[in-house]
């Protein structure tokens, strides 16, 4: 047990405690799906588990309150995996090691795993409570939310009873969300041809780091710089000042998540080592020039290599460099229906040399699928012109917002009960698994909130302490106050 356990609410905090000790990663979450069940088993509760992996667990009503709308809480199990680069870190072995920082949570050197722990704590935390007044409740538990919505998909119809559903993956407490964008994955393939080339020639990495990352769908409009694009840019602006050839390039590693590290092995003429040294010399400074205010830690490396492998031929490299230079990156429009909300965007996420192609992944995101068509047709055009494969995958609908939600009034109400004040009613650019709840269950009414946590899906997440007290007395009046089932 860390120091966090002692925080209040101490049933919430104790909960996300026991899952940062179990390692949970996307497509590692079994251990900590085994600790669940056995918990639940445990604890006299009924629990089952869906062939996608997902946890359901059930709790009667508390005595008087059998007549109310059956409510399901749902989080994810799995987490973002992301580690400063001088931290060593094994995911799907070590523990994350949380403390406390001022009025905040966070993790030593990785992500926290806040998105979504402390959802699933306070899930948790209610099963376990004696004092919660509650009607009929369900715990929905998915699997691998965070690289491709696996659980969600795999949800088939009949295995939940509820009316009402509670989506605990929102990160900012006071906000309600009843809408979010819906995505699409894009995979450009590029095809490898290599050759030998004649002469002395110098081996270096150029890398692009220090940037500050985060969710690409809550952070894609503040401006923070894509580390593939930036080493994109640097590449296809000094290919032929220093005849450079490209032996391999990588960067970021997830596809929802904004890249904040990416390099590139590349080789030239040994002669022209210092006008390389030169080159990458300019770009730091142009790169703190236009980026200092917002990435105060960016920085561009140079460093010897040992990669001993034949360059890419000029044809594939150009071909490859001005796509990844040109393909269109972060918010390509606001929403007009909903003010300050992004509508459409895309992040280029990953980029892989593998031994007979290089991969971009792109994930699309929009509240409307015209926008995400519209994307879509410029990939495949920019794919096109490159003369190389775009795939499309793994594309999940949206969630359309309905105004006449009873439980959203009901959030409304009783959070203006509480605070004196109105919550902020939101539709959000990230995806949630709401929108594909609503195909196996299109009549059950849901909204999302959760408490506050900054710079998910980086390093740098934390959440912040009072807001977990707020969020879980927000969570307790809604589920006392849920009405009565008439029908």
């Amino acid at each position: 047990m860390s120091d966090i356990s002692q925080l209040s609410p101490r049933p919430v905090w104790a909960f996300f405690d026991q899952i940062c000790a179990i390692p949970h990663p996307s497509y590692h979450e079994s251990q900590l799906a085994q600790f669940i069940i056995d918990w639940a088993k445990g604890r006299g509760l009924a629990v089952r588990q869906d062939n996608a992996g997902n946890l359901f667990i059930r709790k009667p009503a508390t005595p008087g309150m059998e007549n109310r709308k059956g409510v399901v809480l749902q989080a994810h199990l799995d987490m973002v995996p992301q580690k400063n680069e001088n931290t060593d870190h094994d995911f799907t072995r070590d523990p994350i090691r949380p403390y406390v920082d001022g009025e905040w949570v966070t993790a030593d050197g990785t992500t926290l795993g806040a998105d979504n722990g402390m959802g699933m704590a306070s899930c948790l935390a209610v099963l376990d409570a004696d004092d919660i007044e509650h009607g009929p409740l369900e715990v929905l538990l998915t699997t691998n939310e965070e690289a491709g919505m696996d659980g969600a998909f795999g949800l088939e119809a009949g295995w939940l009873t509820g009316d009402i559903l509670l989506n605990t993956d929102s990160e900012q407490e006071g906000e309600v969300y009843m809408g979010c964008a819906g995505g699409v994955d894009a995979s450009m393939h590029f095809p490898l041809e290599r050759q030998a080339i004649e002469g002395d020639l110098a081996r270096f990495t150029i890398g692009i780091k220090g940037l500050k990352g985060g969710h690409s769908g809550v952070d894609i409009h503040t401006g923070r710089a894509n580390a593939n694009k930036l080493l994109a840019r640097f590449l296809s602006h000094h290919l032929d000042d220093v005849d450079m050839s490209l032996l391999a390039i990588r960067g970021g590693t997830l596809r929802n998540a904004i890249p904040r590290e990416a390099f590139a092995d590349i080789a030239v003429p040994a002669s022209q080592k210092d006008a390389l040294a030169g080159a990458v010399d300019r770009f730091a400074t142009l790169l703190q020039d236009e980026l200092g205010r917002l990435e105060e830690q960016v920085t561009l490396v140079m460093e010897s290599t040992d990669n001993a492998t034949d360059p890419l031929t000029r044809a594939v490299q150009s071909r490859l460099l001005a796509a990844l230079n040109a393909a269109p990156n972060g918010v390509v429009r606001m929403s007009d229906d909903v003010p300050g909300v992004v509508e459409t965007s895309l992040n280029l996420g990953v980029i892989n040399t593998e031994e007979d192609k290089i991969t971009a992944l792109f994930l699309i995101r929009s509240l409307i699928d015209s926008g995400r068509e519209n994307v879509q047709s410029i990939l495949q055009s920019l794919a096109s012109l490159a003369n190389v494969n775009v795939e499309f995958s793994g594309a999940y609908p949206g969630w359309k917002p309905d105004p006449d939600s009873e439980i959203m009034h009901i959030f409304r109400d009783t959070y203006e009960g509480i605070y004196q004040r109105k919550p902020d009613i939101m539709v959000i650019h990230a995806g949630l698994e709401c929108g594909l709840f609503k195909q196996p269950y299109p009549n059950m009414d849901m909204i999302s909130f959760g408490p506050t946590i900054k710079f998910p899906h980086s390093p740098d997440e934390k959440v912040n302490i009072d807001s977990v007290g707020h969020y879980w007395q927000q969570m307790q009046a809604i589920l006392k106050a849920i009405p009565i089932k008439t029908a």
